[in-house]
């Protein structure tokens, strides 16, 4: 059977993916951050992937594979002006893989992979036939997108809801780094909410399907001041981010009725909004190997734009 590479490079994470035979082999390694920060300038996160991506790639396990389509992620989103240069390292080796090997090269936005991901993972990829919203959250991105079929066999996105402000994944970041943790800190701050007892009544910052982030990281500033358990804190963080997502969900469904949701991006991995979120909508999450940046579903849309069958 052919296989199909994916190539993601994003601002945080080098990641390549493999499927082969019908089966998933994924190889990523995160970017470097220092200490006490928060993230990577552009120049860096280039120069770090640039090191990394033969690590990486030599993971897969290439031995008597055959390669017939590559894929990689050129932008963030599938929208006029999207660009970000760290994609350009994955555009690099990808490029020459596909010449190498004299196969094609299809390009995909980042969040197309992400939303492709969800839907492989969760076992949902007949959605691609139909409509359905994609909710991206993640460190750069809080947003709905309404996912259409093409004739090509891939989707089309259009966003409908964002937040305004803050996006969900900074807000975990920087209050993880409020309370000690390190970047990129989602996994221990969600160890640390679990802790909590506290049950926050929290009143989301809602205008129309849109949302505002901002005011948790302010808030969880002044829990920090006023000495209140790290546990405490951190649940107050993802209770809030869950009920903002909840208020989005709810003005979407509204609005376009009785449509499949899809949950997908690094902030989707945390388990208490993945069990709220599935017991209220019967939403479609992600598994967490397949949440956080991964080029999982790049090689499953290369596939798919190759004609690769999918079991």
């Amino acid at each position: 059977m052919p296989d199909a590479l994916g190539i993601d490079t994003s601002n945080y994470t080098t990641s390549s993916a493999l499927l082969r035979d019908g089966k998933m082999f994924q190889s990523k390694k995160l970017l470097p951050v220092k200490a006490g920060e928060v993230g990577l300038r552009q120049s860096d996160s280039v120069f770090h992937h640039v090191r990394q991506l033969p690590e990486v790639l030599k993971k897969l396990p290439f031995s008597g594979s055959s390669i017939s389509v590559v894929g990689v992620s050129d932008r963030p989103r599938s929208m006029e002006g999207s660009y970000m240069p760290c994609f350009l390292a994955g555009m690099a080796s990808a490029k020459a893989v596909s010449l190498a090997l004299n196969v094609p090269l299809y390009a995909f936005s980042h969040q197309q992979g992400h939303i492709a991901a969800a839907l492989y993972s969760s076992g949902r990829l007949e959605l691609l036939r139909q409509h359905f919203i994609a909710f991206h959250v993640s460190g750069g991105t809080t947003e709905a997108v309404i996912c259409k079929p093409e004739k090509s066999g891939i989707f089309s996105t259009e966003i409908v809801a964002r937040s305004l402000d803050l996006k969900a994944g900074q807000a975990v970041d920087r209050v993880g780094v409020m309370l000690g943790l390190q970047f990129p800190a989602g996994p221990e701050l969600e160890k640390l909410a679990i802790k909590s007892q506290k049950e926050f009544n929290i009143r989301p910052c809602l205008k129309g399907s849109d949302c505002s982030l901002s005011g948790i990281e302010n808030k969880c500033r002044g829990m920090v001041n006023e000495g209140i358990p790290k546990e405490d804190t951190a649940a107050y963080c993802l209770q809030s981010i869950l009920a903002a997502l909840d208020g989005m969900a709810g003005s979407l469904k509204n609005k376009y009725g009785d449509i499949p949701l899809i949950f997908a991006g690094g902030v989707m991995s945390n388990s208490i909004i993945r069990k709220a979120m599935t017991a209220k909508y019967g939403a479609h999450f992600a598994e967490p190997a397949f949440s956080a940046d991964n080029a999982a579903g790049i090689a499953v849309l290369a596939a798919l734009k190759g004609g690769i069958p999918i079991d």
